[in-house]
């Protein structure tokens, strides 16, 4: 069964979970597959500026699929060593090619965004997320561990001290907390949020496309280096912008008091 919905507004790619019936659920064998051709094609298409990553039906995503890990089926079959490959190669493909998203990724957390779900969340630049929208780490409530990177990177967005209370308690928490916690950067009515998410996007989409990636690039870089090497990245960088028709479009409206119009020259 496909995972993704694709869909196309100008320069923003709009990607929906598409498995509304399983509150689309993560892990089917090839999910990650197709996370990643997906991810792949979008860094090569440089006319894409901007994702949208959302679900279908009332949920985010669930997560995992509960019913294939008591069953022992599918991604968590067999012994210990093969449910390791299983992460491996298909789930922590997932999260990785999302990972490697050269463009921002806006988060329109439409639901219950849970486990995996919330670690796929994680990853995005922004997060923004409807009223009925809820969160939790869960995994220790069935028994595992954060098995999907969420250790490493909900602690960054929220601090240690509110992460590690969400992974001991398995508490769920609503839009609200969630904006307060820093966890998403606004919240919507439910009927407002794709709107909100593409009026958000069409204006990341507005800016000049190979200094927006390069943004990309060293704000996600800026989370593993010490501060004399992103000077030095970033006058590296800096020196290819400058070099760009883009920048002089945006000094000469700048100048002229006219909007710009970056075509990523």
């Amino acid at each position: 069964m496909a995972l993704l919905k694709i869909e196309r507004r100008d320069h923003i790619a709009i990607l929906t979970l598409d498995r509304a019936v399983t509150m689309n659920a993560l892990g089917l064998d090839g999910d990650g597959a197709e996370f990643r051709e997906t991810c792949d094609a979008i860094n090569m298409d440089q006319s894409i500026r901007c994702v949208i990553l959302t679900g279908a039906g009332k949920a985010f995503s669930a997560g995992g699929d509960v019913k294939a890990m008591l069953a022992r089926e599918g991604n968590f079959a067999g012994n210990g060593t093969q449910i390791r490959q299983g992460y491996r190669s298909n789930i922590h493909l997932i999260l990785r090619a999302l990972e490697s998203l050269d463009v921002p990724i806006i988060a329109a957390i439409n639901g219950p965004a849970i486990g995996l779900g919330c670690d796929l969340a994680c990853l995005a630049d922004i997060r923004i997320a409807s009223e009925k929208a809820k969160f939790g780490v869960t995994f220790l409530k069935i028994g595992i561990i954060p098995g999907d990177g969420g250790a490493w990177v909900l602690p960054r967005i929220i601090g240690m001290s509110r992460a590690a209370e969400l992974f001991y308690t398995g508490d769920v928490i609503d839009a609200e907390t969630a904006m307060d916690w820093g966890l998403v950067s606004r919240t919507t009515p439910p009927e407002e949020l794709l709107d909100t998410a593409i009026d958000l996007g069409q204006k990341i989409a507005s800016q000049p496309p190979h200094a927006l990636r390069m943004t990309k690039m060293l704000l996600r870089q800026g989370r593993k280096v010490d501060y004399d090497t992103m000077l030095e990245m970033s006058a590296a960088t800096q020196a290819l912008s400058h070099l760009t028709e883009d920048h002089i479009e945006g000094v000469s409206a700048l100048l002229e008091k006219r909007s710009a119009v970056f075509t990523g020259t």
